[in-house]
């Protein structure tokens, strides 16, 4: 890490002990669409010329959009470039995570990673960089970077130009999704021979910008609103959570309700945060695993290692294409690594130690953010040892159609016991996301949740 990014994060740190950290200065965010991208990565390509200059993104009509709303694969004709092995990773160590190592070494036979050229294709709407522009000048960090200060004239991308890793990750939590959405999506946690169960879920999301009737008391701290209805197996079908999240968790901390539809009780569900189990994983993964990070930071200390070149994956539309079955990509020990797509681009490396006297089983977290997107596209879990425990890879893909940067799927590998946990594949028969739905904000009130266990 050079000099200056060094002396960035002692003053970073500094300014956090003492209260609430200033957004950057007007010359300062200037550089937003001129030597940074509208979203804050480098807007130039690397010295090597292996990863190439931003020139605004995917364009809309990039591939075509099935009638079921599935998206073609704009690089579909590519070849890899070459695929890295536990034969040849030696030569390619310096731009590989640690968790990437870890999985070369549990599975030397059949993880492979095939690296294809570079597209910088992360592209969002007009007003969403207009936003980010806001925040740049007027959002800081309150309760020792534990929620955000002057967020609610911009709602995205709460610090484009980061001063430390708090802020990075704060950026991921806070990117763009494409507004309100409904999703069916599929989850599965293969065992060591391979064999799974499918778990579907319907899930909503809507934002306090985009619910008309909501209170304007509750949406001043409000991040967003979730929903998700588990429809199979039979075993589990009708069960719903609903969860309320706030900017500052600390302040007003996550609600969260279940329906249980074997009990038809709703009850509060406090477990559904931090290190609670995730929603039917057989225990592979924690509540806030869900879109690689979620939820309250307060229990970490996080450090902003700096910025790395790594090879993550990207542009990963094969995944998530219905031509490919859950036979196809649900392998043992991982997914098909033939489907996968990786790229190399630059990323924010970001380290979360737990803070003395807090709880969770992961003691060390290690995440990095894709420069461009703000989605987090690798992450590392140590446990209370110190040992490597669980490894996530997003599979990164941009919706190019609608501007929004999306995943095809997430996978957390635990590389000790040798199973995993795949969330958010696409449905193979219908459309899977629909953006910009209309959403109500007593469809998101613990009240609303029977109606939706027994729809």
């Amino acid at each position: 890490m050079n000099t200056t990014l060094k002396m960035l994060g002692a003053l970073s740190l500094s300014l956090l002990a003492g209260g609430a950290l200033a957004a950057v200065s007007e010359q300062e965010a200037a550089r937003l669409g001129t030597s940074l991208t509208p979203l804050g990565g480098e807007m130039a390509g690397n010295a090597a010329g292996t990863i190439p200059a931003w020139t605004g993104g995917l364009a809309t009509n990039a591939g075509q959009v099935d009638a079921r709303g599935f998206l073609s694969d704009p690089f579909a004709s590519e070849q890899a470039l070459f695929t890295i092995t536990a034969q040849n990773l030696e030569q390619y160590r310096d731009q590989l995570s640690a968790g990437q190592l870890a999985m070369f070494a549990r599975y030397p036979e059949s993880y492979r990673m095939p690296v294809y050229p570079t597209h910088r294709s992360t592209v969002v709407p007009d007003a969403i960089n207009a936003a980010a522009r806001t925040s740049a000048v007027k959002t800081g960090l309150r309760d020792g970077g534990n929620g955000l200060t002057g967020f609610t004239d911009s709602r995205y991308y709460a610090f484009p130009i980061p001063q430390n890793g708090l802020e990075v990750v704060w950026n991921h939590i806070t990117r763009y999704r494409g507004g309100n959405l409904r999703r069916t999506i599929v989850q599965a946690s293969p065992q060591t021979n391979g064999a799974y169960t499918l778990v579907n879920f319907e899930d909503e999301v809507a934002f306090p910008d985009n619910i008309p009737d909501i209170d304007p008391g509750k949406a001043e701290n409000a991040l967003l609103f979730f929903k998700q209805r588990v429809t199979a197996p039979s075993r589990l079908a009708g069960n719903v959570l609903l969860v309320h999240d706030s900017l500052d968790q600390v302040a007003e901390p996550r609600m969260a309700w279940l329906y249980n539809a074997g009990q038809r009780r709703v009850r509060r569900a406090p477990q559904v945060a931090y290190d609670g189990p995730g929603t039917a994983s057989d225990g592979l993964r924690t509540s806030d695993n869900f879109d690689m990070f979620n939820g309250a930071p307060d229990r970490y200390d996080w450090k902003l290692v700096g910025k790395r070149e790594l090879f993550i994956p990207y542009n990963n539309y094969r995944l998530a294409s219905p031509q490919v079955k859950y036979s196809d990509i649900l392998k043992a020990g991982h997914i098909n690594q033939d489907l996968t797509r990786y790229e190399l681009h630059r990323v924010w490396e970001v380290e979360a130690t737990l803070k003395a006297g807090e709880r969770n089983i992961y003691a060390k977290r290690r995440f990095y953010v894709d420069e461009d997107s703000w989605q987090i596209a690798l992450s590392e879990h140590y446990d209370g040892r110190g040992q490597l425990w669980r490894v996530g890879e997003a599979m990164l893909m941009q919706h190019y159609a609608q501007k929004i940067p999306v995943y095809a799927l997430e996978a957390l590998y635990d590389v000790i016991a040798g199973r995993y946990v795949a969330v958010g594949m696409a449905n193979e028969e219908k459309m899977s996301i629909q953006y910009g739905t209309q959403a109500s904000a007593k469809d998101f009130t613990p009240a609303a949740l029977r109606n939706a266990g027994v729809r």
